[in-house]
Parts: C-alpha cells; structure tokens; sequence
C-alpha cells in the first residue's frame, strides 16, 4: 500500500528525475525520413526528439507521423523517405518541461503521454522525463517505508 506520505517525492523537480539528454535517442532537423526511420526502429521508440546542431528542441518525430507522409492514393510511396526532411512532418505542437518544474506538473503531462522532452531556458534539449521515472520514484519510496516500519 502507497503512503500517504509522499511530501518528500513531490519536493522533486524535473532535474532530479529526468533520463539526460546524451542518454535520449533523437534526430536533427536536415535529417531525412529514411535516417529517423531507422533510429526509431533500431531504438523500438515510437518517437523522438528533433534537434538543431545547437541542440535546441524543435518537436517530436514519430513512426505514425512517417507512416502518414509514405501513403499515397494507391500504395505506400517509400521513395518518400530519402526525400522528405524531418522538419516537414514533426510535429512542433509538443509539452514541454523546464528544469526546475514541479513534479507536480510533470505529473499533468506525463497522463498525457509517454514522455514529455525538458529543455533549458535557452530551449536547449536536456534530457525527457518519463512515466517510469516516476513510478520508479513511488515504489522506491513505498519499498523504503516499507523497510523502516519493519525496523
């Protein structure tokens, strides 16, 4: 059973519970389709980050998203994937995070999705922060409090 406690996991911010940014799967801008095709698929990710060379986040690249560019009227057209650019179909309409947001508001965004990118305030990538973060983050908790009733 869950603590009613959970002060101390809610202090968190999104720093504190976020996978880096050199850890994270992405693309840049410039890259075509066929190039985030394949990340996606070696990474088994449904999507990923878009970057700049400056590493500044642009949006979200997602295997539906290039799977709905290659449909034509009568059949898929893959000759698409070495000519289209990411910037042409990611979607930019994306949550993101700051560094020192809440975990509370972290909480909001990941309902809605898998994971939500976090950014600098210079809208430099820094990493994503996932629902496994923070359920990783209660069972740790519940395991500890657990362990300090039974001392």
């Amino acid at each position: 059973m869950i603590s009613k406690d959970i002060g101390d996991i809610m202090d968190a911010t999104i720093k504190d519970l976020m996978i880096p940014g050199d850890k994270v799967a992405h693309v840049q801008i410039g890259n075509n389709l066929e190039h985030a095709l394949l990340v996606l698929t070696k990474t088994g990710y449904t999507a990923i980050p878009v970057l700049d060379p400056t590493f500044k986040l642009h949006g979200l690249i997602g295997m539906n998203l290039i799977m709905d560019n290659l449909f034509g009227l009568e059949r898929i057209e893959f000759e698409k994937l070495e000519n289209m650019k990411v910037e042409e179909v990611m979607n930019t309409e994306i949550p993101r995070l700051f560094l020192n947001d809440s975990l509370e508001k972290g909480l909001d965004l990941v309902v809605n999705h898998n994971f939500v990118c976090v950014q600098n305030d210079e809208n430099v990538f820094e990493g994503i922060f996932t629902r496994r973060a923070i359920l990783k983050q209660l069972k740790n908790h519940n395991e500890k409090l657990k362990n300090s009733d039974n001392v």
